[in-house]
Protein backbone atom coordinates (compact mmCIF):
# COMPACT_ATOMS: atom_id res chain seq x y z
CA UNK A 1 0.00 0.00 0.00
CA UNK A 2 1.33 3.47 -1.18
CA UNK A 3 1.83 6.53 1.75
CA UNK A 4 -1.46 8.74 1.87
CA UNK A 5 -1.21 11.39 -0.91
CA UNK A 6 1.23 9.03 -3.19
CA UNK A 7 0.26 9.79 -6.83
CA UNK A 8 0.68 6.54 -9.22
CA UNK A 9 2.61 9.20 -11.28
CA UNK A 10 5.21 9.12 -9.08
CA UNK A 11 6.18 5.26 -8.44
CA UNK A 12 8.66 3.07 -9.72
CA UNK A 13 8.22 -0.24 -9.40
CA UNK A 14 11.02 -2.47 -8.74
CA UNK A 15 11.16 -6.36 -8.86
CA UNK A 16 14.02 -7.93 -6.13
CA UNK A 17 14.93 -11.32 -5.37
CA UNK A 18 17.61 -13.20 -4.12
CA UNK A 19 19.88 -16.63 -4.79
CA UNK A 20 22.00 -18.53 -2.98
CA UNK A 21 25.33 -19.80 -4.55
CA UNK A 22 27.73 -22.06 -3.24
CA UNK A 23 31.37 -23.15 -3.62
CA UNK A 24 31.76 -27.42 -3.13
CA UNK A 25 34.46 -29.34 -3.55
CA UNK A 26 34.33 -32.74 -5.78
CA UNK A 27 34.77 -36.15 -4.98
CA UNK A 28 38.13 -37.42 -5.81
CA UNK A 29 39.29 -40.33 -7.84
CA UNK A 30 42.60 -42.43 -7.98
CA UNK A 31 43.87 -44.79 -9.88
CA UNK A 32 44.22 -48.02 -7.45
CA UNK A 33 45.15 -51.99 -7.64
CA UNK A 34 41.69 -53.69 -7.31
CA UNK A 35 42.62 -54.87 -3.93
CA UNK A 36 43.41 -51.24 -2.41
CA UNK A 37 41.67 -48.94 -1.15
CA UNK A 38 43.41 -46.02 -0.98
CA UNK A 39 42.60 -43.25 1.18
CA UNK A 40 42.07 -39.15 0.05
CA UNK A 41 41.36 -36.38 1.11
CA UNK A 42 39.32 -34.00 -0.28
CA UNK A 43 37.36 -30.86 0.54
CA UNK A 44 34.33 -31.47 2.55
CA UNK A 45 33.34 -28.20 3.62
CA UNK A 46 30.98 -25.73 1.33
CA UNK A 47 30.97 -21.75 1.03
CA UNK A 48 27.98 -20.27 0.53
CA UNK A 49 26.76 -16.34 -0.33
CA UNK A 50 23.61 -14.95 -1.00
CA UNK A 51 23.46 -12.40 -4.47
CA UNK A 52 20.35 -9.80 -3.70
CA UNK A 53 19.33 -8.63 -6.98
CA UNK A 54 16.43 -5.52 -7.63
CA UNK A 55 15.59 -4.13 -10.88
CA UNK A 56 13.61 -1.13 -12.43
CA UNK A 57 12.70 -1.83 -15.84
CA UNK A 58 11.45 1.47 -16.58
CA UNK A 59 14.26 3.71 -15.34
CA UNK A 60 16.97 1.26 -16.33
CA UNK A 61 18.43 0.92 -12.79
CA UNK A 62 19.09 -2.32 -10.64
CA UNK A 63 20.96 -2.49 -7.72
CA UNK A 64 22.66 -5.98 -6.80
CA UNK A 65 24.91 -6.86 -3.30
CA UNK A 66 26.87 -10.23 -2.67
CA UNK A 67 25.85 -10.58 0.90
CA UNK A 68 27.25 -13.49 3.47
CA UNK A 69 23.53 -14.40 4.40
CA UNK A 70 19.88 -14.14 3.71
CA UNK A 71 17.96 -12.65 6.50
CA UNK A 72 16.37 -8.97 7.62
CA UNK A 73 19.73 -7.38 8.14
CA UNK A 74 21.14 -8.28 4.56
CA UNK A 75 17.61 -7.51 3.51
CA UNK A 76 17.38 -3.85 5.21
CA UNK A 77 20.78 -3.10 3.76
CA UNK A 78 20.24 -4.10 0.11
CA UNK A 79 16.97 -1.86 0.23
CA UNK A 80 18.71 0.83 1.36
CA UNK A 81 20.87 0.78 -1.31
CA UNK A 82 17.70 0.53 -3.52
CA UNK A 83 16.83 3.56 -1.61
CA UNK A 84 19.46 6.06 -2.45
CA UNK A 85 18.58 4.95 -6.37
CA UNK A 86 15.00 6.30 -5.90
CA UNK A 87 14.95 9.87 -6.95
CA UNK A 88 13.92 12.67 -4.41
CA UNK A 89 9.39 13.26 -4.13
CA UNK A 90 9.31 9.05 -5.52
CA UNK A 91 8.03 6.22 -4.03
CA UNK A 92 9.19 2.86 -4.97
CA UNK A 93 6.78 -0.54 -4.43
CA UNK A 94 9.17 -2.90 -4.63
CA UNK A 95 7.59 -6.57 -5.76
CA UNK A 96 9.21 -9.72 -4.03
CA UNK A 97 8.07 -12.96 -2.46
CA UNK A 98 6.88 -13.83 1.09
CA UNK A 99 10.79 -15.48 2.06
CA UNK A 100 10.72 -14.85 5.94
CA UNK A 101 13.25 -11.79 5.84
CA UNK A 102 10.55 -9.60 3.37
CA UNK A 103 7.97 -9.91 6.04
CA UNK A 104 9.86 -8.66 9.13
CA UNK A 105 8.42 -5.23 10.64
CA UNK A 106 11.92 -3.85 10.78
CA UNK A 107 12.02 -3.19 6.78
CA UNK A 108 8.74 -1.08 6.87
CA UNK A 109 11.28 1.84 8.00
CA UNK A 110 12.26 2.34 4.54
CA UNK A 111 10.11 5.76 3.65
CA UNK A 112 10.49 5.94 0.48
CA UNK A 113 9.91 2.20 -0.13
CA UNK A 114 6.44 0.14 -0.33
CA UNK A 115 6.56 -3.85 -0.23
CA UNK A 116 3.98 -5.79 -1.75
CA UNK A 117 4.78 -9.57 -1.30
CA UNK A 118 3.42 -11.64 -4.36
CA UNK A 119 0.59 -14.24 -3.47
CA UNK A 120 2.00 -17.53 -1.64
CA UNK A 121 3.27 -20.25 -4.22
CA UNK A 122 3.37 -17.49 -7.47
CA UNK A 123 6.80 -16.63 -7.31
CA UNK A 124 7.50 -17.00 -10.92
CA UNK A 125 5.03 -14.01 -11.43
CA UNK A 126 8.60 -11.79 -9.86
CA UNK A 127 10.69 -11.91 -13.55
CA UNK A 128 13.92 -11.88 -11.35
CA UNK A 129 12.97 -15.53 -10.54
CA UNK A 130 14.18 -15.89 -14.12
CA UNK A 131 17.76 -14.18 -14.08
CA UNK A 132 19.06 -16.71 -11.71
CA UNK A 133 18.97 -18.89 -14.42
CA UNK A 134 20.92 -17.71 -16.71
CA UNK A 135 23.36 -16.09 -14.26
CA UNK A 136 24.43 -18.69 -12.80
CA UNK A 137 25.32 -20.62 -16.22
CA UNK A 138 26.78 -17.91 -17.76
CA UNK A 139 28.51 -15.57 -15.01
CA UNK A 140 28.76 -18.30 -12.48
CA UNK A 141 29.88 -21.46 -13.31
CA UNK A 142 33.64 -22.65 -14.02
CA UNK A 143 34.38 -21.49 -17.58
CA UNK A 144 37.35 -23.22 -19.48
CA UNK A 145 40.13 -21.41 -20.88
CA UNK A 146 41.39 -22.53 -24.25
Amino acid sequence: MLPVGVGIESVDIWFQDETRVRQRGTTARTWARKEARPQLVHQQQFEYAYIFGAVCPIRDQAVDLVLPSADTEAMLVHLERISMKIRAGRQAVIVLDKAAWHTTKPLKRVSNISLPPLPPALPTLNPTEQVWQAVRGERLANQRSC
